[in-house]
C-alpha cells in the first residue's frame, strides 16, 4: 500500500509539521499492533490512517491517529494532511466527513489547495499551575487551563513571546504531569509580523518531544485568545527551529482552522 509523508501547515516542504498517511484499500482498520508499529516505524508525531466508508452515512472516511506511542483522540495537522493526499490524488474532492474519535471532524478544500477544518472547540477550565509543570518549564507562568477531554493538554500563558521561543523544558519531568502534553503560548510581539499569538506544544508522554504545529491545540488556543484580543479570526504561529501558521476562525462551540499543505515523500509500504 502507498504511504506519504506530508507537511502540513506549510505551503512549502521542510516546514509546517510532517505527518504520515496511509490510505487503506479496506472498509475496516487492521490490527491496533500492526497500526502502532508503523506509526513507530514512520517516527513522525501522527501517522493517519483511512479508509473509506460506504455511501448515505454520516462520513465518507473513517480517520484514526496514532504518534509513535499511543493512539490519540484528536489530531488537527495529520487530519489537514490526510485531506490533501485525498484531494491531490482524487480521491475526494471539496467537502469530507471523517468518523473519528472526536466525533464526524468536517475538511473542505478549497480551489487553491487551502484547506479548512470544522473541529469542536476546546473548553477552558482555569487550574491551578501544577508544580511539575512550573518546574520542568523553568519560567514564569501566568496562567494555566485545563483543555477539557478531546485535547486534553494543559494550557500555559507565558509573560510573552521570547519566553515561550527561549523553552527548554525538562521533558522528563514534563512526561509526569498527567496530561497528554502542554500548551506554552504569549501573544505576538510585533503586530506587524502576520500573526497574533505564538505557541510551542510539548508531548513527551506520547514520544513527541516537540510537535513543530499542532491543530488540535488550537481549538483551546482560538477561544484563549479570541477572548483576549477581541476577535474571532486570528492567525496563530507555532513552533520552536521548525515553524507553521494556522489560521483560526472561532465559531460558538467550533473552531475553523486553515492551513496549506504539501507531499513530500510518497512511497510504497512493503511490510503487511
Amino acid at each position: 500500500m502507498r504511504i506519504r509523508i506530508v507537511d502540513a501547515f506549510s505551503a512549502r516542504p521542510f516546514a509546517g509539521n510532517p505527518a504520515g498517511v496511509v490510505l487503506l484499500d479496506s472498509d475496516a482498520f487492521p490490527d491496533d499492533a500492526w497500526l502502532q508499529r508503523v506509526a513507530a516505524e514512520v517516527n513522525l508525531s501522527e501517522t493517519a490512517y483511512a479508509h473509506r466508508l460506504p455511501a448515505g452515512g454520516d462520513a465518507d472516511w473513517a480517520l484514526r491517529w496514532f504518534t509513535p506511542a499511543a493512539e490519540v483522540n484528536m489530531c488537527g495537522h495529520a487530519t489537514l494532511a490526510t485531506a490533501h493526499v485525498l484531494h491531490t490524488t482524487g480521491a475526494a474532492s471539496g467537502t469530507v466527513r471523517f468518523r473519528t474519535r472526536s466525533g464526524v471532524l468536517i475538511t473542505t478544500t478549497g480551489d487553491e489547495g487551502a484547506i479548512t477544518m470544522d473541529f469542536p472547540t476546546a473548553p477552558l477550565t482555569e487550574v491551578a499551575v501544577p508544580p511539575v509543570v512550573a518546574s520542568a518549564l523553568g519560567t514564569e507562568i501566568r496562567s494555566a487551563y485545563d483543555t477539557g477531554p478531546h485535547v486534553g493538554d494543559l494550557l500555559v500563558e507565558l509573560a510573552d513571546e521570547k519566553a515561550v521561543g527561549a523553552l527548554a523544558p525538562d521533558l522528563k519531568a514534563l512526561a509526569g504531569h498527567g496530561g497528554r502534553g502542554v500548551i506554552a503560548t504569549a501573544r505576538a510581539e510585533d503586530p506587524d509580523g502576520g500573526y497574533d499569538f505564538r505557541s510551542r506544544c510539548f508531548f513527551p508522554g506520547l514520544g513527541i518531544d516537540e510537535d513543530p504545529v499542532t491543530g488540535s491545540a488550537h481549538t483551546a488556543l482560538a477561544p484563549f485568545w479570541s477572548a483576549r484580543l477581541g476577535r474571532e479570526a486570528l492567525v496563530g504561529l507555532q513552533g520552536g527551529p521548525r515553524t507553521g501558521c494556522v489560521r483560526t476562525e472561532l465559531r460558538d462551540d467550533r473552531t475553523l482552522l486553515t492551513g496549506s499543505a504539501v507531499t513530500v515523500i510518497d512511497g510504497e509500504l512493503l511490510a503487511g
